[in-house]
């Protein structure tokens, strides 16, 4: 088991999302980066979907008392064990009764640990992941114990190898056009890449919020749609907001873009007052 010291600003446990409950209004939930939370569970030669902890803005300490294969991806949190630096991105055997703490952060905004057979979490409409009002937790916190090890998470396959990190100094945001991104001014649709725009503090895993659109960026309220983690939507007043992983499913607000996978990803890595820019595909 691990003990919860101190939970951080924000930690959950989270897995791949909770699918086929949209209809009802159900977010997806799930990790914000999935690259580096799959790349977590390849590390320690898991599942994929094996859920992990994902820890946002300051990391949490606990305490370890079992032996057990970890691996930290992601934001960059200088995480030690015992007091030593260990490297992220990496697979590491830690010995019961050892302290795994994280540093400052020093990039990206949320990592993500996994350990040997996942974590083992209250199971709520197929998934894992922590979500309020549909789990009994929103997050871990201060003297929680979290259960490890669940044999039908560990994969027969290899270990990672050769993979790719995510690029957090990239500023650019891959998008395709939404349903609504007809509807903007033809001198606007042409300007939208030239457009810098600033994360704001009050983003988060529901959707994150841009500022840098001028009041010409305008276009009506649409008859209530559905939406997806990526959709970008303008109000009637110009503000933008990126709907993430625990975003609602029905909106609004017009959908003038569509981020890609990848972009997703990058995006759950910035942090408030970090500038971004949308290249259309």
């Amino acid at each position: 088991m691990i003990k919860v010291i101190s939970s951080g600003f924000y930690s959950t446990l989270q897995d791949g999302g909770r699918f086929r409950h949209r209809a009802v209004g159900i977010p997806l939930s799930g990790a914000m980066d999935l690259q580096s939370f799959e790349l977590a569970n390849k590390l320690v030669g898991n599942l994929e979907n094996a859920t992990v902890l994902e820890i946002t803005a300051s990391g949490p300490v606990l305490f370890i008392e079992m032996d057990v294969s970890i691996a930290i991806t992601g934001a960059a949190f200088s995480p030690t064990i015992n007091g030593v630096n260990i490297p992220s991105n990496s697979l590491q055997f830690v010995k019961r009764g050892s302290t795994l703490k994280f540093g400052r952060l020093a990039s990206g905004m949320r990592a993500y640990l996994s350990i040997k057979g996942g974590f083992k979490a209250e199971k709520v409409l197929g998934s894992y992941s922590q979500y309020a009002q549909i789990t009994q937790k929103r997050t871990i916190v201060k003297g929680d114990t979290l259960d490890a090890g669940n044999e039908t998470f560990i994969s027969e396959a290899n270990y990672a190898t050769g993979f790719n990190l995510l690029e957090y100094d990239n500023d650019t945001l891959q998008v395709f056009k939404g349903p609504e991104f007809g509807q903007l001014p033809d001198a606007i649709q042409s300007s939208i890449e030239n457009v810098q725009l600033t994360i704001l503090p009050q983003s988060n895993r529901m959707a994150y919020l841009l500022s840098g659109f001028d009041n010409t960026f305008q276009v009506p309220e649409i008859i209530t749609s559905p939406v997806q983690p990526g959709t970008v939507q303008l109000t009637p007043s110009g503000s933008c907001a990126v709907l993430m992983r625990d975003a609602q499913t029905t909106g609004g607000y017009a959908r003038i873009l569509q981020l890609s996978r990848e972009s997703i990803n990058i995006l759950a890595q910035k942090r408030p007052g970090e500038k971004v820019f949308f290249q259309l595909y």
